[in-house]
């Protein structure tokens, strides 16, 4: 399967989330969503990534966006890491992986010496009309969230 472009449909998904019950790409229809895709709960690239998303969240929501974060981690997982980290974000837990790989996100990377199959930290902006308009791929956290911020009220402008 290969990976959405932009301009293309984002995927649809209906995944568990933190603080029980599912979330879906279509709760959001009608409203920009920031989809960004992060390989682990609790590590340090990705615990910063959240915490700037979270401390952007009012003016995401300015805006009318909405952000959801996804990993392969549990909700349960993702109850822990919100409560511990206060963040205000929405997490989707894709254990089956069939999300990541619907977006293209779920691939093979290397690391001291050693292949494994993890997720690329990649981030989706996806238009109101549910088709993408902008996509990150291989995200360096520090910036990225302010980054996204600014294509988002571009888009909304």
């Amino acid at each position: 399967m290969s990976a959405p472009g932009i301009g293309s449909r984002a995927p649809d998904f209906s995944l568990p989330r933190d603080g029980g019950g599912r979330i879906s790409l279509s709760d959001y229809h009608g409203k920009p969503v920031v989809l960004f895709f992060y390989p682990k709960d609790d590590t340090t690239g990705c615990t910063t990534e959240s915490l700037d998303f979270t401390a952007l969240a009012d003016e995401f929501a300015a805006v009318g966006a909405a952000i959801v974060g996804m990993s392969p981690d549990s909700a349960t997982c993702h109850d822990r890491f919100i409560k511990k980290h206060k963040l205000t974000v929405a997490l989707a837990s894709d254990e089956e992986k069939t999300v990541l790989q619907a977006y293209g996100v779920w691939k093979e990377k290397k690391m001291y010496g050693r292949t494994f199959m993890g997720v690329e930290r990649t981030t989706f902006l996806i238009r109101r009309d549910g088709t993408i308009a902008t996509i990150w791929q291989k995200v360096r956290v520090p910036g990225h969230a302010a980054t996204v911020l600014e294509a988002v009220r571009n888009l909304a402008a």
